[in-house]
């Protein structure tokens, strides 16, 4: 399948060499002569890559960046630019750049570097916005947990704990495992407030009428999961 890239960039004939040492190595190529097009072009959902240049007419390159980023934009960006200093670079990458080269280069560099970025990426694991363990379900976005589409009221520490069996479900978590990882203190033999919690927690997620999800395994701990 053949990948998308945006060039932004105001020289015609820089433009004109990007475009056609891509086209030779199958992408397809979008182009943008100043920030201002190049900002509306690069927030299309389906762009594989952004090169990008420095210096632009309308909107420069590194306000561009910025700009994209701060609408939570992900796609990699190569800086070009024919300023190659220290500074310049860290200024860049700042901005939310994945990488910068440098005026003068080569076109074999460029697509190298392309090819990382894609393998990064591809390689990159999916961020994980939402849980769900049967009718059972938390958006960690919004801390909303629904069970079977009805809204459970649940204060702050009982969404974490929520969140830490959701996490584990189909195993047993001990007592001080919560402890650790939801209260983040070690273990006191003598506290009951995780069975408090817990005894809450399955007041709200399991209601008359549901099927049980939240199990107590007598001697060692709690299992969320549904039923065999």
């Amino acid at each position: 399948m053949s990948r998308t890239i945006l060039v932004v960039e105001d020289d015609p004939a820089t433009a004109n060499f990007l475009t056609s040492g891509l086209e030779q190595e199958g992408y397809n190529v979008r182009r943008a002569a100043d920030g201002v097009r190049g900002l509306e072009l690069a927030q299309q959902d389906d762009l594989d890559g952004i090169v990008l240049d420095r210096m632009l007419p309308g909107l420069d390159g590194l306000s561009l960046l910025e700009t994209l980023r701060a609408r939570d934009c992900d796609t990699p960006v190569i800086i070009l630019s024919a300023i190659g200093s220290t500074d310049e670079r860290v200024r860049g990458l700042r901005a939310g750049s994945d990488d910068y080269l440098v005026k003068p280069f080569a076109m074999t560099e460029l697509l190298a570097r392309l090819e990382v970025l894609h393998r990064r990426r591809a390689a990159a694991p999916a961020v994980v916005t939402r849980l769900a363990c049967a009718d059972l379900t938390l958006d960690l976005l919004t801390s909303r947990a629904e069970r079977a589409g009805q809204l459970l009221q649940l204060q702050p520490r009982a969404i974490q704990l929520l969140e830490f069996l959701m996490r584990n479900q189909g195993q047993v978590v001990t007592r001080s495992m919560i402890l650790q990882k939801v209260w983040n203190y070690d273990f006191d033999p003598g506290t009951n407030v995780i069975d408090v919690y817990v005894s809450n927690l399955r007041k709200e997620i399991d209601r008359p009428g549901l099927t049980p999800l939240l199990r107590t395994v007598r001697g060692a701990g709690y299992r969320l999961g549904a039923p065999a």
